[in-house]
């Protein structure tokens, strides 16, 4: 088959298994012939060998069995940042880029900055920030060494040299430190949240932290103020019908300047708290392109 007909079966495989069924068939064929998109539209009449064929129907199979296209490529495009990924971590969502736009937002690019990112995963959140501003100084907690591992692996992949990495839970390996941001996505969905199947594939620990989803979000909140120096932000991101749970936890540990911010979609994705009275200020810093 030419690879314009072998995309068009693959787009129809995988249309009842994905939300996005011709950009999957075309990123995993791309993979096994080693072809950008672009390339493949561009030779879309040439005839692909027998092998090739059965390695992207194995591609196919597994996409189908619910395994994300990140892990099948071993990479996630993140903040224009090309991140390793499997399934130790969490694949990084479009939507977590909002809690990175707005870390970039409460402080200047040129003043010293103490950057705290909570259950990194990947390192996505983290090494952008810290690929953004090179003067800033990161740390970046997970609780799994695996997750570390491969957050370690990507930043020195992308040469990113302004974060420094520590295994424990939440705050545990920082006892006495205090920053000016802190950042998380910790795991919210409930553990009833019928979506956790069509998760299946990925770490339970990076989505589920108990019954309600919020658990993992009261911990961090009920920690953060002692870990924040004077005026430090915390900005989580949540679920999408968690922002008045998390803001009730927030003004219950005293935190002001409490404000939600929507995602790509309109839905309610992150909110930001500052440790002491403030007025919301913004910095024109937007996402390098």
């Amino acid at each position: 088959m030419n690879i314009a007909t072998i995309l068009s079966h693959g787009t129809r495989t995988l249309r009842p298994h994905s939300d996005s069924p011709r950009l999957d068939a075309e990123i995993l064929l791309g993979k096994v012939l080693g072809l950008s998109r672009a390339a493949l539209v561009a030779r879309n009449d040439e005839s692909i060998g027998g092998d090739s064929e059965e390695s992207y129907a194995e591609l196919l199979d597994q996409r189908r069995a619910g395994m994300p296209v990140a892990y099948l490529i071993g990479t996630r495009e993140f903040w224009s940042l090309t991140l390793r990924v499997s399934p130790g971590v969490l694949v990084p969502r479009p939507e977590t880029e909002i809690l990175v736009e707005q870390a970039l937002r409460m402080k200047s690019p040129n003043d010293p900055c103490a950057v705290l990112d909570l259950g990194t995963g990947s390192g996505a959140v983290a090494l952008a920030i810290a690929s953004e501003r090179p003067h800033w100084s990161v740390t970046a907690v997970d609780v799994s060494p695996l997750a570390l591992r491969i957050a370690q692996q990507n930043a020195q992949a992308l040469e990113i040299c302004n974060v420094e990495w520590h295994l424990g839970s939440w705050f545990d390996p920082l006892p006495s430190r205090r920053f000016d941001l802190i950042v998380g996505n910790p795991p919210y969905v409930a553990a009833d949240d019928p979506a956790l199947a069509a998760l299946a594939a990925e770490p339970q620990l990076a989505l589920n932290a108990g019954p309600t989803g919020l658990e993992a979000l009261a911990a961090i909140i009920a920690e953060a103020p002692a870990h924040l120096n004077a005026r430090g932000w915390l900005l989580l991101e949540h679920g999408r019908d968690q922002s008045p749970a998390v803001v009730s936890l927030l003004e219950r540990q005293g935190m002001s300047g409490i404000r939600t911010v929507p995602d790509f979609a309109g839905c309610a994705r992150v909110t930001l708290a500052c440790a002491a009275s403030s007025t919301f200020i913004t910095h024109n810093n937007r996402k390098l392109s």
